[in-house]
């Protein structure tokens, strides 16, 4: 059986979001809460798993790790909340998410 990988979002005290990918998701969450994650981490511990989604292969996580990267925070809360509305809103697919972005500012 192939081991499975994961891209993880981490909330950190201050609000701010931490996105990567591994295959060792419960080891990987142990280290940013005691500090021997990345330097982002270790300065806003603690930090707390807000989401998680599995992949098949490394590949597969990674590129879901550097597309969510790229969103807004909106955008992620909405992912976060599995709210798949207000993530289709956000992606710009209709004239009506522009509104809803204009109307968040």
């Amino acid at each position: 059986m192939l081991k499975p990988f994961f891209t993880y979002m981490l909330r950190c005290v201050d609000g701010s979001y931490y996105l990567r990918s591994t295959d060792e998701l419960g080891k990987r969450i142990a280290e940013h809460q005691a500090g021997q994650g990345c330097d982002w981490t270790k300065r806003r511990l603690p930090v707390e798993l807000a989401w998680r989604q599995e992949f098949p292969v490394r590949d597969a996580a990674r590129a879901a790790e550097l597309q969510i990267k790229r969103w807004s925070r909106a955008k992620k809360e909405a992912l976060i909340d599995g709210d798949d509305d207000r993530l289709s809103l956000l992606a710009g697919r209709s004239k009506q998410s522009r509104a809803v972005r204009d109307a968040s500012k």
